[in-house]
């Protein structure tokens, strides 16, 4: 369902039986909630500090080669919200990627 590099690749997915307001009921398909694993023991490459309008897209794709990544390093930093990682000053730890 999702490409082996997502972040929800190997989540679970399941069903829930909705009732419409006319009484008709469909079945939705949803991926279980995803909790941010723990971040101890992971191999450390660098430490970045974000400098003046750098995004964290393009600072995954200069260390990670692919932007799309950038999930990895929300982890890695133990942050729900990519902005949160954009701040001016803010030193972010780039992780080796777990396989």
């Amino acid at each position: 369902m999702f490409d082996p590099t997502s972040r929800y690749y190997n989540l679970e997915t399941t069903t829930l039986a909705v009732t419409r307001p006319d009484g008709t009921t469909v079945e939705v398909r949803y991926v279980r909630r995803r909790f941010i694993p723990s971040a101890d023991g992971e191999t450390v490459l660098l430490e970045h500090t974000v400098s003046e309008q750098e995004r964290l897209d393009n600072i995954t794709a200069r260390y990670l080669d692919d932007p799309t990544q950038f999930w990895r390093v929300c982890d890695a930093n133990v942050v729900l919200r990519p902005h949160e990682l954009e701040r001016i000053g803010r030193v972010i730890r780039i992780t080796m990627p777990k396989v």
